[in-house]
């Protein structure tokens, strides 16, 4: 892939559930180090569109392009080996495991006890931690501790850490901010321009658009299914969102 073969792109993507036309004909492209915002009011088919990305659904029609390639995902865990992760508002993390159970969930890493028994490598568990921790810049004191004790601003940076820890490149997040405080927001904006710094894709959804001009660098907007506009974050408004989102 050359520099400018986007990281994942979408063309002309279709999804219908029936007669009801979720989302039609949707292009949009994500690259290397960059943060696209999606905005719309709910129905306006963002779920959709990240769930036809995710391997969730199969579009009806068009094509997901990763670095140039078309790819078809069966489901989410497909996409995830091919480093699209997406987080949801609720984390799916167990809240009473430690931050390393939490991102070897489903994946636990084993070793060999006496040289045969298999155990949990929990030495390994806690070193992916801290380590994925330390490169979102992120420092939690007691990594013993079950995750259920955190902050939600803090519970955002262990999915974000998990995601990570697996080398997504294209993180695709649903609301990260929407159920925190002000500080906490701006730690989860802080980390988003970490995963930037770090030359991964971000498709950031947010009804927040103070988050959303805080963080990206081009916004889509939806409406009912269909694609309103697209603009450049330096080169747009609140106001002119808000006039695509609602129309007129």
């Amino acid at each position: 892939m050359n520099d400018m073969t986007p990281l994942l792109e979408v063309r002309h993507l279709s999804k219908s559930f029936g007669p009801v036309q979720a989302l039609s004909d949707l292009s949009m492209k994500v690259h290397a180090g960059e943060v696209v915002a999606l905005a719309g009011d709910n129905g306006a088919g963002k779920t959709t569109l990240i769930k036809a990305i995710s391997g969730v659904y199969r579009p009806t029609s068009g094509e997901v392009l990763l670095r140039g390639e078309p790819v078809q995902f069966n489901s989410p865990q497909e996409a995830r080996e091919k480093g699209i992760e997406t987080i949801y508002q609720d984390l799916a993390l167990a809240d009473n495991l430690t931050i390393g159970a939490n991102i070897f969930l489903g994946r636990e890493p084993m070793r060999r006890a006496l040289g045969f028994l298999p155990v949990l490598d929990r030495r390994k568990m806690a070193q992916a931690a801290k380590a994925t921790m330390a490169l979102l810049d992120f420092h939690v004191s007691r990594l013993d501790a079950p995750v259920s004790n955190f902050s939600g601003g803090q519970r955002q940076a262990v999915a974000i850490g998990r995601a990570v820890y697996w080398n997504a490149q294209i993180l695709i997040m649903d609301e990260p901010t929407a159920a925190l405080g002000v500080p906490e927001q701006r730690k989860v904006i802080a980390l988003i321009h970490q995963l930037k710094a770090q030359g991964r894709g971000v498709i950031f959804i947010s009804h927040n658009l103070q988050d959303i001009f805080a963080v990206s660098d081009r916004i889509v907007v939806l409406r009912r299914g269909v694609q309103a506009g697209e603009r450049r974050i330096s080169e747009t408004s609140h106001d002119e969102v808000v006039k695509l989102m609602i129309g007129g």
